[in-house]
């Protein structure tokens, strides 16, 4: 009899410990905020930007971000392209804008080939991401496409970003639904007031250099802070090759 007793008092307990667990996790997912992740990069000779990532907006674009920002992709990288009223980009390692990531820079057994990401946008069918891009918001850049009148390429390009970003320095609501936004400057954007009004190279359309500073400024380091928590790998594919494409479909190369 006692041990019968014994059985059952052990098992109140169980069954309150589960209650309490499973209570505590429901708490934690309701009232406890897990803290964004928080990118820090040092510019050589102007200072600190800091970045609210948002996973909740873009979950794979962030993992993306912050696995190649923690392998050291972007110390040494520049800021490639930067227009006054609108914007300043980074992230591209041949530094001209045509640069990828390779599954290398992902991880330590990676291919040495070009990879890109799905875009995180209302225009690709992914409609939680809902950040628009206004001054200071950090997004994708990304191949276009959609001047050339098919479907399929302009699909090819909304999944064609890789390692290139921008920080909108004014608001621009035609990107909106378009790019993956994921992020936010939180310090420094005076910083980034600089960099946009750097003197380039020309502004000329189709001219070489175009909207490139005579002096691009350097990333000097740029890691994530993620408090704790794994964002874990992004998903990945090949990366699209439009000459290809052209010349399969069209019997044309792409000039």
């Amino acid at each position: 009899m006692k041990f019968k007793n014994v059985m059952i008092i052990i098992a109140i307990v169980l069954v309150i410990a589960l209650i309490g667990w499973l209570g505590f996790g429901y708490y934690q997912k309701v009232f406890v905020k897990t803290q964004n992740p928080i990118a820090t990069m040092e510019i050589d000779g102007y200072g600190t930007i800091k970045i609210e990532l948002y996973p909740d907006m873009a979950p794979n674009t962030v993992a993306n971000f912050i696995s190649l920002a923690n392998r050291g992709f972007y110390n040494g990288l520049t800021f490639h392209r930067t227009i006054p009223g609108f914007m300043i980009q980074g992230g591209d390692k041949n530094g001209d804008g045509k640069g990828s990531p390779y599954y290398s820079d992902l991880k330590d057994d990676g291919e040495e080939k070009a990879y890109s990401i799905n875009g995180e946008f209302v225009a690709n069918g992914f409609k939680q991401n809902t950040l628009r891009h206004e001054e200071g918001v950090v997004s994708m850049a990304r191949g276009d496409y959609s001047n050339y009148g098919s479907p399929e390429l302009a699909k090819e390009g909304y999944n064609s970003a890789g390692s290139q970003f921008f920080i909108m320095t004014s608001d621009n609501s035609s990107l909106n639904g378009l790019y993956s936004a994921f992020g936010k400057v939180i310090e420094g954007m005076d910083i980034v007031h600089q960099i946009e009004n750097l003197e380039v190279v020309t502004r000329e359309t189709n001219q070489e250099g175009t909207d490139k500073p005579v002096n691009p400024p350097v990333i000097k380091s740029l890691t994530v802070e993620t408090y704790g928590v794994d964002y874990g790998m992004p998903e990945t594919h090949d990366q699209f090759d439009i000459q290809s494409w052209f010349m399969n479909n069209l019997g044309t190369s792409l000039q």
